[in-house]
């Protein structure tokens, strides 16, 4: 018999089949496309720890976005995140038509389609907000939308800050603009509290928590039967409780399961034993072990001080706990915020951001 392709992506930022729990995100999103200016939705961000699909969302509602007459660019918030949005927004343009080097628009049709055409009129002359108005109003003619989507957002990035104020101005102005960002819950917190982005305060926030259940096991089953396999009710219980929740799991869970026996009709009870086996020790090796290996002494130290509390934890008490000054624990809470290990859950309050690391971190110290 012959083996069905594997339809699961445990990789980072790569769109799975389904979409799990993210309905809600996806519809206003969607809808605000379909609105145009003036939409709130249309100025988003998602905040969410590592692994809980930021980027495969930012990436699935990019894609979606030339239905609805847009054509979207996705960067990362890094140097030279200005240019390649220019340049992205130019090469999206023409990407459908064959010609090279055409820089001003002269068609574009929306209609199952999506497709535009540029011409070369004059050298590129002016700053990026000159030569971004520029595209804009040449989009704008044709009633063609920008969506911009910045991954992994950072405030200690000037470009990040001279986007935002940028962005600012088109939007004021009623462009047809959209600006989707993804970042760390620190990291959206220092962009949010900056004076120079203060603008994005009034940004819609979605909290990138984990799936429940019910959800998980509908998008195992509908991957599963989409490439004519089946799982009984129990197994895909099974596999939707090892994954807790957390779309990289889910993806990880499902594939290693999958690849046990893929040319069988029915994936067994034995193969989702096996498969769940095999991804907790993927995610050990891959994310546990690797997070586990970056920290220090000092963060190891403020993180076991953690397991005391069955749930979130105070910094004064895991300042008392180890015997130091509340300013001395701030600093190490805040290198374990940056590196996305723990997150806020209140004023003073912190809790693991990583799925399975209090587990991981409990086991490394009952073996010393």
């Amino acid at each position: 018999m012959t083996a069905s392709r594997n339809p699961f992506t445990p990789t980072f930022g790569v769109v799975p089949f389904v979409m799990a729990g993210r309905d809600e995100q996806i519809s206003n999103i969607l809808n605000a496309l379909d609105n145009g200016p003036g939409d709130p939705n249309l100025s988003t961000i998602f905040i969410g720890a590592r692994g809980t699909g930021k980027t495969a969302l930012l990436m699935y509602l990019a894609r979606q976005a030339q239905q609805y007459g847009w054509i979207a660019v996705s960067v990362s918030a890094l140097p030279g995140m200005l240019e390649d949005i220019y340049e992205q927004s130019l090469e999206k343009a023409r990407e459908f038509v064959s010609s090279e080097n055409q820089h001003h628009l002269t068609g574009v049709n929306v209609g199952g389609v999506f497709g535009v055409s540029w011409e070369r009129s004059s050298p590129e002359t002016g700053n990026w907000r000159t030569r971004m108005t520029r595209l804009l109003n040449e989009l704008e003619e044709h009633n063609v939308g920008l969506l911009i989507t910045v991954d992994e957002v950072r405030v200690t990035l000037d470009e990040m800050v001279a986007l935002a104020a940028t962005y600012q101005l088109f939007v004021g102005e009623g462009r047809r603009i959209g600006l989707l960002m993804a970042g760390l819950p620190h990291q959206v917190s220092a962009l949010l509290r900056n004076e120079n982005t203060s603008f994005l305060r009034r940004a819609v926030q979605y909290h990138m928590e984990r799936i429940p259940d019910y959800e998980v096991i509908d998008a195992l089953r509908k991957t599963i039967e989409a490439e004519s396999r089946t799982a009984s009710d129990q197994e895909l219980a099974r596999m939707a409780e090892a994954s807790q929740g957390f779309p990289y799991m889910i993806q990880l869970v499902g594939s290693r399961v999958w690849s046990q026996h893929p040319e069988m009709k029915r994936i067994s009870s034995q193969d989702v034993k096996r498969g769940i086996d095999m991804a907790r020790n993927d995610m050990r090796t891959r994310v546990l072990d690797a997070t586990y290996r970056e920290l220090s002494e000092g963060d190891l130290r403020f993180l076991e001080a953690m397991l005391e509390d069955e749930g979130a934890s105070r910094v004064s008490d895991i300042a008392h706990r180890l015997g130091v000054s509340s300013g001395y624990a701030a600093q190490y809470k805040r290198r374990l915020l940056e590196q996305g290990v723990i997150g806020e859950r209140g004023r003073g309050i912190v809790d693991f951001d990583i799925p399975f690391f209090r587990e991981h971190l409990e086991g490394m110290r009952s073996s010393e």
